[in-house]
C-alpha cells in the first residue's frame, strides 16, 4: 500500500503542470498593403482552429489550453487605423479550455494560419497571414503612383506598414571617407523610336523585415532598418532619373518570403533586381562592401557559400508557411534564360562594385557568386549588395548616417546607369510607357 502511494504522489504533482494553460508571451502585428501578419509567441505549441464568418466579415481563431493574460488583452490595441484588412481584434474565453480571437475585417480576405517551431530568438509561433482576395499588382500600383500618388521616392500613402524606424545617432562623431568626385555616368534614355517611351523598372529589395530583423550591430542597429533607409533613398534617386522608375519590394517594416520578393519583381516586369543588405561576422574587425550574383556551379568562396546560407535562412526566421510551395526556392538552374540572366547579373555586379568601391573599402575586390534564393529569377538580372559590415562598430556608425546612406544609394545608381550605358535594355517584350 505504501509503495502504491509513493508512486501516486509524483503523478499527482505532475498533473497540474501537464494541464497548465499555455501563456502567450508576445503578440505582434505587422500591417502592410501586401498582407497583414499577426504573430502569437509561446513556450509551447498552440493547437488552433480557424474559420470565417460573414455579414460582417470576421475571422475566428479558437486556441486550446491558452490562458488569458495581459499580452492577449493588449492585442486589440496593437491594431492601427491604417491596417488595410483588420478593423479590430477581440479576445475572450469561449468555453472551458478554449480562448477565442475574433478579428473584425475591413474587407473580404484570404487567410493563412500556421505554426512555426522555435528558431533563433523565437519560441513557438502561431502565425496568421491576412491576404487580400486579389493580390495587389505591383506594376499597376507603380502606374497609379505615377499618375496620382505621392512624389517620386516617397513611400505610398496607402501603405499600412509603419514608417521606417528612426535610427538614432550615437554621440560619437561619424567619420566618413573624403568625398569622391565621380564623373557623370554616361547614361541617357533610349533614342530608338520604338523605345523612346520605354521606362526602365528597377526592383529594390530591402533585405529582411518584420519578424526577421537581420543582423544586429554592436550598438543595436538592425539590418532591416538600414536596408529600408538605403532602399528608399535609392528609389528617390532612380525616380528622379529620366527614363527610370523604381519599385520597392518592401516599403515598410514587414516580412516578405524570399520567393515572394522574386515574384513581386517579375510581376512588375522589372529590368533589374537589387537586393540591399548589411553584412555581419563573428569578429568585429571584418569590414568592407561586397556584391554578389547567383551561381549555377557552387559558391566562388567558402565565405560566399556561408553568406548565401545565412541569407537563405531568412525564411526560417521570418516565418514561411511550408504548406505553400515556393517554386523559386526549388528552381533548378538549367535553362538558357537563367544562364543569360546570370551573365547580365555579373555585368551589373561589376559596375556596381566599381562604384561602391569609390565610397567604401571593398571586402573583396571581385564579384562573388553563390546560391542566393532571392537572386533566382530566370528573367531579371539580379544582384545582392552587402553595403558594409554592421558588426563592425565603425561601419555600423556609417550605416546609420543619413549622408552615408545617400552616398551608398548614389553609388548603386551609378552602377545601374553604367550597366545600361553598356547593355541597353532592348530585349524586353513588355514595354512600359512614361507619362
Amino acid at each position: 500500500m505504501l509503495k502504491r502511494a509513493l508512486i501516486l504522489v509524483p503523478l499527482l504533482l505532475w498533473l497540474p503542470a501537464a494541464c497548465a494553460e499555455i501563456a502567450v508571451n508576445a503578440a505582434r502585428i505587422w500591417p502592410a498593403q501586401d498582407y497583414t501578419r499577426l504573430t502569437l509567441e509561446s513556450k509551447r505549441a498552440i493547437q488552433y482552429k480557424l474559420f470565417t464568418l460573414t455579414n460582417p466579415s470576421r475571422l475566428v481563431i479558437d486556441l486550446d489550453d491558452v490562458g488569458i493574460n495581459a499580452t492577449l488583452n493588449e492585442l486589440g490595441g496593437k491594431v492601427g487605423d491604417n491596417d488595410p484588412y483588420i478593423k479590430s481584434v477581440r479576445v475572450g474565453r469561449f468555453k472551458p479550455g478554449v480562448i477565442r480571437l475574433v478579428l473584425d475585417l475591413k474587407t473580404e480576405v484570404k487567410p493563412q494560419l500556421f505554426s512555426l517551431k522555435p528558431v533563433a530568438e523565437y519560441g513557438h509561433r502561431l502565425v496568421l497571414d491576412v491576404y487580400p482576395l486579389v493580390a495587389i499588382d505591383p506594376l499597376m500600383a507603380l502606374v497609379q503612383q505615377g499618375e496620382s500618388g505621392p512624389a517620386a521616392g516617397e513611400p505610398p500613402a496607402a501603405s499600412a506598414a509603419p514608417e521606417t524606424p528612426v535610427i538614432e545617432a550615437t554621440p560619437a562623431p561619424v567619420t566618413l571617407p573624403p568625398p569622391t568626385i565621380m564623373p557623370e555616368t554616361p547614361y541617357a534614355p533610349p533614342s530608338r523610336p520604338e523605345l523612346r517611351n520605354r521606362v526602365l523598372i528597377i526592383a529594390i529589395d530591402a533585405g529582411h523585415g518584420g519578424e526577421d530583423p537581420g543582423a544586429r550591430g554592436y550598438r543595436g542597429t538592425r539590418e532591416k532598418d538600414v536596408t529600408l533607409a538605403i532602399a528608399r533613398k535609392l528609389k528617390t534617386q532612380i525616380d528622379d532619373t529620366p527614363g527610370m522608375r523604381a519599385i520597392l519590394i518592401r516599403d515598410g517594416d514587414y516580412f516578405i518570403p524570399l520567393g515572394g520578393r522574386v515574384e513581386k519583381a517579375e510581376k512588375a516586369h522589372a529590368d533589374l533586381f537589387v537586393s540591399i543588405h548589411a553584412d555581419a561576422f563573428v569578429r568585429s574587425h571584418a569590414r568592407g562592401s561586397s556584391v554578389f550574383a547567383l551561381s549555377q556551379h557552387g559558391a566562388t568562396s567558402a565565405s560566399a557559400r556561408l553568406l548565401a546560407k545565412k541569407e537563405n535562412d531568412a525564411d526560417l526566421i521570418g516565418g514561411v508557411n511550408i504548406a505553400v510551395k515556393d517554386p523559386y526556392l526549388a528552381r533548378t538552374l538549367v535553362d538558357l534564360s537563367q544562364t543569360a540572366a546570370i551573365s547580365d547579373s555579373l555585368k551589373l555586379a561589376k559596375h556596381v562594385l566599381k562604384e561602391v568601391g569609390q565610397i567604401n573599402t571593398l571586402h573583396r575586390g571581385r564579384v562573388e557568386q553563390a546560391g542566393f534564393a532571392v537572386l533566382k529569377s530566370p528573367e531579371i538580372p539580379s544582384i545582392l549588395v552587402e553595403t558594409a559590415f554592421i558588426s563592425n562598430p565603425a561601419e555600423e556608425q556609417r550605416l546609420k548616417d543619413d549622408a552615408y546612406q545617400d552616398k551608398m544609394a548614389r553609388a548603386l545608381l551609378g552602377g545601374i546607369k553604367r550597366y545600361f550605358a553598356h547593355n541597353p535594355a532592348l530585349s524586353k517584350q513588355r514595354i512600359a510607357t512614361s507619362d
